[in-house]
């Protein structure tokens, strides 16, 4: 796949990143590499609720990362299937992140994807935390070009593709909340249900 109709955008994205303070970078660097944990906590969260909540409530919360684990094994099947090389590697461009090596492919965006389904699982899960991780699956995307290891292009198919899989995955999370009711009545409910 050839990725030159947006590598006009990359450069200056890239270039803007090489123009601002260097504390700025490393705040966008430490949040690309490391941001995926606001969506861990935030799932914690949603399970912690989930505890006093309906059996269908606990069932999507369990589910989130179950959609982000099937989220990133689809996301990693297309990626092998372009094998598209980072742009840092194809532009030669220096930027605020080290370029990942040969094989390291860059479509679609894992970080991106993973975002987008951990926002869309818990949208469904907790519409609060939801409207929480929106924002912050968006600014990973961006994050991931500011630092040079992605196209633009990378980022959104990341994002469409993690939202279009996580979707029905995490609606038909719900279904399982049979399991969680019979969950609730064995020893093991206190991971399920607030002490009485």
């Amino acid at each position: 796949m050839t990725a030159t109709f947006d590598a006009g955008l990359y450069r200056w994205v890239v270039d803007l990143a090489h123009r601002t303070p260097g504390p700025l970078d490393d705040l966008v660097r430490a949040f690309s590499d490391y941001g995926l944990g606001i969506f861990a906590a935030l799932m914690l969260a949603v399970w912690w609720r989930a505890r006093a909540a309906d059996d269908r409530r606990m069932a999507a919360a369990l589910c989130v990362p179950l959609v982000v684990v099937a989220v990133y094994l689809v996301n990693d099947v297309v990626k092998s299937a372009f094998a598209e090389q980072r742009p840092c590697r194809t532009l030669h461009v220096t930027t605020v992140e080290t370029c990942p090596g040969l094989g390291d492919y860059a479509f679609p965006s894992n970080h991106s994807a993973i975002a987008a389904a951990c926002a869309v699982a818990l949208l469904l899960a907790w519409r609060r935390a939801g409207l929480v991780a929106a924002p912050v699956a968006l600014l990973m995307a961006a994050s991931r070009v500011w630092i040079g290891v992605h196209y633009p292009h990378d980022v959104l198919a990341a994002l469409v593709l993690g939202a279009l899989v996580a979707w029905p995955l995490a609606l038909a999370s719900r279904r399982t909340a049979p399991l969680v009711a019979r969950l609730r009545a064995t020893r093991w409910r206190a991971l399920v249900s607030t002490p009485v």
